[in-house]
């Protein structure tokens, strides 16, 4: 199953930062949070990445095309005239990854659209290039196999404000709607589960991923929600990712389960 990830927005709300390098690619501990999120996917086996890159997509294309050479020892050889390099060694991890350019105004389901070629006609898993969660994805693969619905999408208990869903004993997403002052229930966390068919939800670039397919497939009973009790969170502000900063140089980050 292959892992979709949206990290082609402007990231206004952290502008301070994204004004030189695109959200996903703002570092926490050295690296960037989108490689935070990679590695999490891998720890559970899920190894083959697209993503839906935009605002600032060369920066994204020249950090990976860098990462294989800077992850291990080179040789590089000028002797005798020549110019030649050698890769001694590297600790790369075994991904395959397509960076797909699409478009700088694209709105949420029209990244998604655009890279339909890439994905195939098989479920996939989706999340946000923002934020890092330490969801079980193998749990949340297997609840979205045994209700057989279009999309599932990771809950969190969060008092902040992200729009919200109505969600019933069973997990059903029966409605979404804006945050409330005092608050305290679920918000989409992203790590969504999604059959191919939710192609047939989105129309063009200008579609909003959660404002038109989301809010369809929960009218019409296709969208349920993996409730994850454990640890999320976002990078939306300069305050939000000096949290994670904190969480990294503490050695207890809890999203990082990978050795």
């Amino acid at each position: 199953m292959k892992v979709v990830i949206l990290a082609g927005g402007f990231g206004t709300r952290i502008s301070e930062e994204s004004v030189l390098v695109p959200k996903p690619m703002l570092e926490i501990g050295g690296k960037p949070i989108l490689w935070h999120i990679m590695k999490g996917y891998a720890h559970y086996g899920y190894n083959e990445f697209i993503v839906c890159a935009g605002y600032k997509q060369e920066y994204i294309k020249q950090w990976f095309a860098d990462y294989y050479l800077n992850a291990g020892d080179v040789t590089f050889d000028f002797t005798g005239g020549r110019h030649s390099m050698k890769m001694e060694k590297s600790s790369v991890e075994p991904w395959k990854i397509t960076i797909a350019d699409t478009g700088l105004h694209t709105m949420t389901g029209g990244r998604i659209r655009r890279i339909r070629e890439y994905v195939g006609d098989e479920p996939f898993m989706l999340t946000y290039g923002d934020a890092v969660c330490d969801v079980n994805i193998d749990a949340l693969v297997d609840f979205h196999h045994s209700h057989r619905k279009t999309a599932t999408l990771t809950s969190v208990i969060q008092n902040q404000s992200k729009g919200v869903l109505d969600i019933s004993d069973v997990g059903a997403v029966r409605a979404f709607r804006e945050k409330n002052a005092g608050d305290g229930v679920a918000i989409n966390a992203g790590f969504m589960v999604l059959q191919p068919n939710i192609f047939d939800y989105l129309e063009g670039d200008e579609t909003v991923f959660e404002q038109v397919a989301l809010e369809v497939l929960a009218e019409k009973g296709e969208l349920m929600s993996y409730r994850h009790n454990g640890f999320w969170q976002c990078m939306d502000s300069l305050r939000e990712k000096q949290i994670l900063e904190k969480y990294w140089e503490s050695g207890k980050a809890p999203w990082k389960y990978w050795d």
